[in-house]
């Protein structure tokens, strides 16, 4: 095993920032020690295999981007990224842990699907993985097979009110499933939109002639977000079981969590890198020579684009600084233009929904710290130590202290990335479009360790798939 000294940055955790040295031993921090601390006499930068130099940079822990869709089969296709592409992509943008999404649908066995993304991401990830579970078909069989997820370490599973006949569940379904999740302690998670109302909204605007990729948004329009968030909050209520909104879009939606959280309840949202940025008006101008206004498929994704006018974005962001909302994650879901997204030319129902954002996450929400939105531990909180502390990883993942998994980022406050993917533009996800084209961030990640292995530095990617480990998750540490 090798050891390494970083020396010289500002170590940041969720609880603050210090000026401190990371000593590293094999795949774990041995400890976090004032700058140019001795250990036992011995001056350690004599003594480790590599020093690495963070003077001036920000040493934080690795990104857990606790929602992505590797491989997910969605509108007659699936999505581009496989695990090798996608956890690659996710290492070059400072994420070191993904949890991704095993699927049951109807007529399905809990169990083969499971196994299934098992044997997809099994010696194929550059980061570690874990998973959560998708119930798309509520049952007597699916609620047994719940009893078993937790021995093997998958503790949270997503229901969705949206998409009938593919994933949906009525609220008897749901009510079912949040007594096994107040049973056994899974975290029920939430796609929280009324699904049969979307449906009819969205028929009706394609008879009228009204198919473009923007008309995607009215039919998910922000009422029908928040009229099914606060639905799942009752019903939660009603069983006791935690509740988690995922890709929380509309500040209605934020309204309805914060209440529910005011009343003591263990609920919980998170957003997304699109609702802090991107904008349906964004959507509705889209336009290039290529594609004409089909442009604006590459931003189809559910929830949706909301109205920059009504204020959504600037809602998104309180949220994150207020803690109504807790953590982004990117719901990374990606389709390439050709081939993808066009199969939806003519009728918007049919563009598969999602957009790619898992190398960039980190960076976008950096600028809510040069912005002033955010400070330095709260962006380290809401992309990494919330996250293992909501899954169960923390301790492991989430925080440089000693014993925790050595996953590492240093990243430079002063450097530049320019996303996009034309030449010396960042871009390693398996897309033919990024969603991010044309945006300067500032920061950069610089280095990236993973379990105490360099992965990413100034000379390039040094990952290799087969590296990132399955993930076994305890049950929620967030929990009140």
């Amino acid at each position: 095993m090798s050891t390494i000294l970083i020396t010289g940055g500002t170590v940041v955790n969720a609880t603050g920032t210090a000026q401190a040295d990371v000593l590293v031993d094999g795949e774990a921090i041995a400890a976090v020690l004032a700058p140019g601390s001795q250990l036992l006499g011995v001056d350690l930068a004599r003594t480790v295999d590599r020093v690495i130099d963070a003077s001036g940079r920000l040493v934080i822990p690795g990104g857990i981007d606790a929602h992505t869709h590797m491989e997910l089969p969605f509108g007659g296709t699936n999505a581009s990224d496989t695990f090798e592409t996608g956890t690659r992509a996710a290492a070059w943008g400072g994420t070191t842990s993904i949890i991704d999404f095993a699927v049951q649908r109807y007529g399905e066995r809990v169990e083969d699907g499971l196994a299934a993304w098992h044997a997809k991401a099994a010696g194929n990830c550059a980061v570690d993985y874990g998973f959560h579970q998708i119930i798309g078909g509520v049952d007597e069989f699916s609620l047994k097979a719940m009893d078993s997820l937790i021995d093997e370490g998958i503790t949270s599973f997503k229901l969705f009110m949206a998409y009938p006949g593919v994933f949906y569940s009525d609220d008897a379904q749901i009510l079912k499933a949040m007594q096994k999740s107040a049973e056994t302690g899974l975290l029920t998670m939430m796609h929280a939109e009324n699904g049969p109302a979307i449906d009819v909204l969205a028929e009706q605007l394609y008879s009228a002639g009204k198919t473009g990729p923007y008309w995607h948004g009215i039919a998910r329009a922000w009422q029908l977000e928040e009229e099914a968030t606060h639905r799942a909050i009752m019903i939660a209520d009603v069983t006791g079981a935690p509740l988690y909104v995922v890709h929380v879009s509309a500040q209605q939606a934020v309204a309805q969590i914060a209440a529910a959280r005011d009343r003591g309840r263990n609920v919980f949202g998170e957003t997304c890198p699109q609702y802090l940025y991107l904008s349906l008006e964004d959507q509705l101008g889209a336009r290039s020579e290529e594609w004409g206004d089909f442009e604006g498929a590459k931003w189809v994704c559910s929830t949706p684009l909301r109205s920059r006018a009504e204020g959504h974005q600037d809602a998104m962001w309180q949220g994150l600084r207020t803690n109504d909302l807790q953590m982004v994650s990117t719901d990374h879901c990606p389709f390439c233009m050709k081939e993808q997204k066009e199969l939806g030319r003519g009728d918007f129902r049919a563009i598969p929904n999602g957009i790619g954002s898992i190398e960039h996450r980190m960076d976008l929400l950096y600028q809510g710290v040069v912005t002033g939105r955010l400070t330095p531990p709260r962006w380290v909180e809401i992309t990494s130590t919330t996250p293992a502390r909501m899954f169960g990883l923390y301790g492991r993942k989430g925080v440089l202290q000693p014993g925790a998994d050595a996953d590492i980022v240093i990243y430079d406050p002063n450097g530049h990335t320019s996303i996009g993917v034309g030449e010396g533009r960042s871009h390693h996800m398996a897309m033919d479009h990024s969603a991010w084209e044309g945006f300067e961030v500032d920061g950069h990640v610089d280095q990236v360790l993973s379990r105490g292995a360099v992965i990413v530095d100034e000379r390039g990617y040094h990952g290799a798939k087969g590296h990132g480990r399955f993930l076994k998750r305890d049950l929620s540490q967030y929990l009140i």
